[in-house]
């Protein structure tokens, strides 16, 4: 492996934690509870942050919020991100499915039918598949569909472009208003 020290170009590499730290409000924020105190009922401080976070989806039901937040983490899998950032990057359908019938049938039949194909293959709705090998298997399946193109198609944006994702990323913004990326992280590569 090759020493940073001795490689000229290594003199102003950043390097980024690998560990993300989070303090006690920052957890308990992602595990749910950022929904505020008077809108989380007690049963659901018992349950998983998914189960939680699901909750708030009044449009589409808790049902269908808890398989699009795992389908969401599936699609575009960060394990360092807590399911409230996937949670914030699908209220956007849920809003435009308080709006839209069409949209708000397309998504809630697009879950029904996701769930029942992982009920054919694996005995369980989809959000139980323990295996994210054999939910992918599933995603593959409904790929090229409406559906999954819909949720993908505005989860790219929608998580991506949320200001709080980017440091967990490692992406440190835009960068013109600083002077560009010359100077700041433009030669940090290690790899070459």
């Amino acid at each position: 492996m090759k020493d940073q020290k001795s490689d000229s170009n290594a003199g102003t590499m950043r390097i980024l934690p690998k560990v993300v730290t989070w303090s006690r409000r920052g957890f308990l924020r992602g595990g749910g509870l950022a929904l505020g105190a008077a809108a989380v009922a007690p049963a659901a401080l018992a349950m998983p942050a998914a189960d939680g976070l699901a909750g708030a989806f009044q449009t589409l039901g808790p049902a269908t919020g808890k398989t699009l937040l795992r389908m969401a983490r599936d699609v575009f899998p960060h394990d360092r991100l807590a399911d409230r950032y996937y949670a914030d990057a699908i209220a956007p359908c849920e809003r435009a499915a308080g709006k839209d019938p069409a949209l708000k049938a397309l998504l809630q039949d697009g879950v029904a039918e996701l769930d029942r194909a992982a009920v054919r293959r694996f005995g369980q709705p989809y959000a139980e598949v323990a295996a994210e090998d054999d939910r992918v298997s599933l995603l593959k399946a409904i790929e090229q569909g409406p559906f999954f193109q819909k949720i993908r198609g505005d989860m790219v944006t929608s998580l991506y472009d949320n200001k709080a994702v980017w440091p967990l990323l490692g992406y440190e913004g835009s960068s013109w208003e600083k002077g560009g990326y010359l100077a700041r992280g433009f030669n940090d590569i290690d790899w070459l």
